[in-house]
This record gives structure tokens, C-alpha cells and sequence, in this order.
């Protein structure tokens, strides 16, 4: 098994009997300026310190890797309504200075059976830090 990363209890893994992987992972950080405005003068900029990250990325499930895509779904939602705040590791390295919050997940159910099951699905999702 090899695992990629995690958030809060959910491993991204790569393994004979399950993938759950991440895919177009990218991180925003800017600073954060104040612009004071003198007359007959350009702006002064000042530095107030650092903004807060954010993070996205998409990940698939798909049953033909060992996974049930609804139940998947449905954990990260239950995460994102929790409002729980959560580590965020990528190759055994935590992401950022703190925790990480879901602020966005977008579920696009790609693939149905006969009966409703979700075959396949890809979710994105954006984490914004969490500074307590």
C-alpha cells in the first residue's frame, strides 16, 4: 500500500485493493497589504503580515478500484458539515502551519447503475486554513 497523504481520517492511497488518489492539487497564498492613499502621491503599501493558504484538488472514486463512490461521498461530507478542522499531510509532510477546513466540495456523480448506485464519481474539494 502506498499511501500519498490525508485529510483528517481520509488516506489517499494507492493499493491492489483500493485507490483513493488526489489529482490537480494546487495551493494560493498571498499576502495580506494595506494601501494608504496621500494626496498628489502615488499610494504607500504596508505590509501587514501573511494571508491565509487555501488548497484544492479533485479526487475519483470508482468501484473497479476497490471503492463504493457513495459511501465516499458521503464521509467527506459529513466532514465538510462537521465544520471540523483537519490536518492536511501530502508525502508524510504536514501542509501548511495548522489545520484545514473544507470550504467547498463539488461532487459530480459520473457513472449510475440500473438501479441508482454510483459507479463512479469525482469530487473537488477547497480547504482554506484554519488559524486558531
Amino acid at each position: 500500500m502506498n499511501k500519498i497523504g490525508s485529510l483528517g481520517p481520509v488516506v489517499f492511497v494507492v493499493s491492489e485493493g483500493a485507490t483513493r488518489t488526489i489529482d490537480e492539487f494546487t495551493r494560493n497564498s498571498a499576502g495580506r497589504w494595506a494601501q494608504h492613499d496621500i494626496v498628489g502621491r502615488k499610494p504607500k503599501k504596508e505590509w501587514l503580515g501573511p494571508g491565509i493558504d487555501s488548497v484544492s484538488f479533485s479526487v475519483r472514486f470508482d468501484v473497479r478500484f476497490g471503492l463504493n463512490p457513495r459511501k465516499e461521498l458521503d464521509r467527506l461530507t459529513d466532514l465538510e458539515r462537521a465544520g471540523k478542522a483537519l490536518p492536511l499531510v501530502i508525502g508524510r509532510k504536514g501542509v501548511g502551519v495548522g489545520l484545514w477546513i473544507i470550504t467547498d466540495l463539488s461532487q459530480a456523480w459520473e457513472t449510475l447503475d440500473n438501479i441508482g448506485n454510483v459507479l463512479s464519481s469525482t469530487v473537488n474539494i477547497t480547504l482554506e486554513e484554519y488559524v486558531k
